[in-house]
């Protein structure tokens, strides 16, 4: 079991409220973690206010492209500073990371977060572009592509909802694939700690399987979806019972991360991030692992 001071956490940050409020759930969630503040610099590397007042016409196009770099890039390394000076209140141990980029911010995010190793990508849902868990959206981007898990924080938590992040359970969806498989082998990683509650949602087929879980911290939950047991009214299930149980978190599988597995609005994994009022982390079926 990993030492819970060694864990390494990537921040997708932009200076949003939910930005800010994500580094602050991540902290509660992973106390002392070492933390990476990346801010995404994009085109035209600074406000339309700030262009107006570089601008001194045609001729001096290249010293006005050489001074929207250099104030765009002075603006860039300030706000990734507040983000540091955030998560370094909160207990964690940061670092800026600030990085130019062209578009695909989840992406990009996803690729940062792969080259630094860490253990776990952490979104604020309205932040990165202004869209709550919205197909196209960085947080949906970085599901779909990450091969680490990605943990995305809605924004405004509610009191019982944020009280929960310290030392609530965490809740995973399972249905015996080996997506579940990598949600669980993730959870009791990231979240040694943490009492567990695994949420079998048996729909017309039968029961679920369940694996072995001796050892105390693992407790299943039986929960009916109804027929077919997909997408909504699964997610409908884990919500309620991370509702009922007072969760940190509500951790699920996803289906892989290339185009043509890729995860498709409507499966579990994206109607969970839809509608659960909680963080949630989605594990990706073959995540890379920490001793890697």
């Amino acid at each position: 079991m990993s030492d819970v001071h060694s864990r390494q956490v990537m921040v997708g940050y932009d200076g949003s409220p939910a930005a800010s409020a994500a580094i602050e759930a991540g902290a509660l969630l992973f106390p002392g973690a070492h933390a990476w503040i990346g801010h995404l610099w994009t085109p035209p590397f600074a406000s339309e206010e700030l262009r107006k007042r570089l601008w001194t016409g045609k001729r001096n196009i290249n010293a006005f492209v050489e001074a929207i770099e250099r104030e765009g890039g002075r603006e860039a390394d300030r706000l990734t500073s507040v983000g540091v000076m955030l998560a370094r209140a909160a207990g964690w141990d940061a670092e800026p990371l600030v990085c130019r980029s062209y578009g695909g911010e989840g992406l990009r995010l996803a690729e940062l977060a792969d080259e630094k190793q860490t253990d776990v990508l952490l979104l604020g849902s309205r932040g990165l572009g202004g869209a709550r868990a919205v197909l196209g959206s960085v947080s949906d981007m970085a599901v779909h592509y990450s091969p680490r898990p990605v943990l995305v924080v809605p924004h405004p938590l509610l009191t019982d909802e944020h009280d929960a992040l310290a030392a609530g359970p965490v809740v995973v969806g399972w249905d015996a694939s080996a997506g579940a498989e990598a949600a669980l082998d993730s959870t009791r990683r990231l979240f040694p700690e943490r009492d567990v509650a695994l949420v079998a949602v048996d729909g017309d087929e039968g029961e679920t399987p369940t694996p072995d879980t001796a050892g105390g911290q693992v407790t299943t939950v039986r929960v009916s979806a109804g027929r077919g047991a997909q997408g909504r009214a699964v997610a409908e299930a884990l919500a309620a019972v991370a509702t009922e149980h007072k969760a940190s978190t509500v951790v699920v599988g996803s289906r892989g991360r290339t185009a043509m597995r890729k995860i498709l609005l409507g499966s579990v994994a994206m109607a969970t991030l839809h509608r659960a009022h909680r963080p949630v982390m989605v594990v990706p079926q073959s995540p890379v692992r920490e001793a890697e």
